[in-house]
């Protein structure tokens, strides 16, 4: 049962109302690039499980985004993963050759990504412009035709084709993935 405030209203365009610079910044990339996108707006959904229903309603599945880092602080991931998939870091640290990984701090999140905790995405990765954070994506979420994201607020969220993400949105931010199976 979803606890959230849900506008069903189906959208494929950027919202008319005004809306934060960050979230406005992804709507005008994505139009730029010519990335057809859904989306929904909702009320603050600060973790991939608190709402099942948003999903449901876009016909995807919202991808778990993890912002993460080593021990010592000097190096920085974005993971994407399937929702429902359970994060061992020890499977993710043999893949990436990093031990010790944890979830990075907040203070980080936002000087690299632009964002805070709960709206953590791969839009995201527009913003950093010092190239900080690496992408890793869980081959499932690679091989589906669409993911689920926020655009960089957690009151909406956007269907995209995964092919738009790989081919359009991730060389335009000069960010090149690493494929992890999780």
């Amino acid at each position: 049962m979803c606890s959230i405030r849900i506008d069903p209203v189906l959208y494929t365009s950027k919202p008319a109302d005004e809306r934060l610079p960050r979230e406005t910044a992804v709507y005008d990339l994505l139009d730029r690039l010519e990335i057809p996108y859904t989306r929904i707006d909702h009320d603050a959904a600060g973790h991939v499980d608190f709402c099942d229903e948003v999903g449901e309603i876009l016909g995807v599945d919202i991808c778990k985004n993890l912002f993460l880092c080593n021990r010592q602080k000097t190096d920085f991931y974005l993971l994407m993963m399937p929702g429902k998939k359970e994060f061992r870091t020890k499977d993710l640290s043999a893949q990436i050759g990093s031990s010790r990984l944890s979830f990075a701090d907040a203070e980080r999140m936002e000087e690299y990504l632009k964002v805070t905790p709960g709206s953590v995405s791969v839009m995201g990765l527009m913003n950093d412009a010092g190239k900080r954070v690496r992408l890793l994506i869980d081959r499932e979420v690679a091989q589906s035709e669409y993911f689920g994201c926020h655009p960089c607020i957690n009151t909406s969220s956007l269907k995209i084709r995964t092919a738009d993400l790989l081919e359009k949105f991730l060389p335009f931010v000069e960010h090149e993935p690493v494929f992890v199976t999780l």
